[in-house]
C-alpha cells in the first residue's frame, strides 16, 4: 500500500480509532529502543483512554531496561490480527513505578511474572508517550485475494485501505 499524502483530518481519526480498537482486542506491541542495538521485545500494554500513555510491566534484569538512558527515544510496532491494520510509534520510554498506576492495570496475569508481587525487586513500570505514529489498514480486493489463490502477482492496486501519518 502507498502511503496517501491527502489523508483527511477523517482519515487520519478513523486509522486512529481502529488502531486503539485493534490494541484493545489484542495488547500485544513489539517494543525496542533506536540507539540499542538489540531486537525489540514483545510486550503488553496497559493503557487507559487513547491519549495517554501506554504502560508495560517490565525486568529490571531485561535488556530493554537495562538499555535505558536519559535520552529514551523507543519505537513500538503492531500487526493486528488478520494482518489487517499496522502500526510504528515512536515516542520517549521512562521508568515510573508509580504504586497508584502499579496497582491500576494490576491482574492475575502481572502477578504470575512476579515471585513477590507487586514489591518484587525486578518489577518496573515503563510509561511509553507516543509522539509519532503511521497506521497502515489493509484490506485486499477480490482480485488480490484471487491472484493469492491461484499465483499471480500482486500489485498495489490489489490492496484497499488507508495509510496515515500523524504527530501525537
Amino acid at each position: 500500500m502507498t502511503p496517501n499524502p491527502t489523508a483527511t483530518p477523517a482519515d487520519t481519526h478513523e486509522a486512529l480509532d481502529a488502531f486503539w480498537s485493534a490494541l484493545e482486542s489484542s495488547p500485544f506491541l513489539m517494543l525496542g529502543l533506536p540507539a540499542q542495538v538489540a531486537h525489540s521485545q514483545p510486550m503488553t500494554a496497559q493503557f487507559d483512554g487513547r491519549q495517554g500513555p501506554i504502560w508495560f510491566y517490565g525486568s529490571r534484569s531485561s535488556r530493554l531496561v537495562e538499555g535505558l538512558t536519559s535520552t529514551n527515544d523507543a519505537m513500538a510496532q503492531y500487526v493486528g490480527e488478520g494482518h489487517k491494520l499496522f502500526a510504528c510509534i515512536a515516542g520517549m520510554l521512562t521508568i515510573d513505578n508509580d504504586p497508584a498506576i502499579i496497582d491500576k492495570f494490576w491482574s492475575n496475569s502481572v502477578e504470575a511474572w512476579y515471585d513477590q508481587g507487586k514489591s518484587d525487586p525486578d518489577l518496573v513500570m515503563l510509561r511509553f508517550d507516543p509522539s509519532h505514529m503511521e497506521v497502515w489498514q489493509a484490506d485486499m480486493t477480490l482480485m488480490g485475494k484471487l491472484k493469492m489463490m491461484f499465483g499471480g502477482t500482486m500489485s498495489a492496486r490489489d490492496l484497499e485501505g488507508k495509510h496515515v501519518e500523524t504527530a501525537l
